[in-house]
């Protein structure tokens, strides 16, 4: 299967790494290639610039959002909530039309500062927005409400737990579950929630998450809350 990720932070590389060992051909995405490539230094909790990275993923290739997009037959979305919407018109109806769209983002809202808040929110959802902005897609929201280096080894959390996912159409759920199981989630740990709407109780999990990251350490809060920021 051919695998476009949008999206070059530490959850995009994440899962492009999890799929290229499983097997699949891999493209990530991005606004503009050479400039992604341009930036060598380090972020500041640490992590590679995506160059150096990719230099160690040489099985994985850097393309435009669009150029991604039409190659993939598959698109997953980790790009920050807040750019999702224009990421995804970069990579262009016409290359999302008949195919699942996986979206992992979160549409945190950095503005009126930390912790961040939800925008949409209660009665709408992100999930909800990519589903109307690009209609011929078939959107499935998973994976948001937990780390990435769980989403795709859940083992390093010891015992049962639950991903969900949320999508209109039934065929591009069962085909989510079932690159869910090949990531490691047994079957029965994955709660079809329903119809996208259902996508508005997952994202609104996020402020717990994000509350307990605080009241568990700040510094690790703050860690995570940047690796959630440079996600796009």
């Amino acid at each position: 299967m051919r695998y476009a990720v949008l999206g070059t932070g530490v959850v995009g590389r994440t899962i492009a790494a999890k799929l290229a060992s499983l097997g699949h051909q891999v493209a990530i995405g991005t606004r503009v290639p050479k400039a992604t490539l341009a930036r060598t230094e380090p972020d500041g909790y640490g992590n590679p610039s995506f160059a150096e990275w990719l230099a160690y993923h040489d099985e994985i290739r850097l393309e435009t959002f669009a150029d991604a997009a039409a190659w993939g037959e598959t698109v997953v979305n980790t790009t920050s909530g807040v750019g999702s919407l224009q990421a995804l018109e970069s990579a262009g109806a016409a290359n999302l039309a008949g195919k699942v769209l996986i979206d992992i983002a979160n549409p945190l809202d950095f503005s009126q500062g930390m912790p961040p808040s939800l925008n949409p929110v209660n009665t709408d959802s992100l999930g909800e927005q990519l589903q109307r902005a690009f209609p011929e897609a078939k959107v499935v929201k998973t994976l948001n409400t937990m780390n990435c280096q769980i989403m795709v080894d859940p083992a390093r959390v010891a015992g049962e737990h639950t991903v969900f996912v949320s999508g209109d159409d039934a065929g591009a759920k069962q085909a989510v579950t079932d690159l869910l199981v090949s990531f490691g989630w047994p079957e029965s740990s994955v709660l079809d929630l329903g119809d996208i709407s259902t996508a508005r109780g997952t994202e609104m999990l996020l402020p717990i998450w994000l509350r307990l990251w605080g009241a568990l350490g700040h510094a690790e809060f703050n860690f995570h809350i940047q690796r959630a920021r440079i996600s796009a």
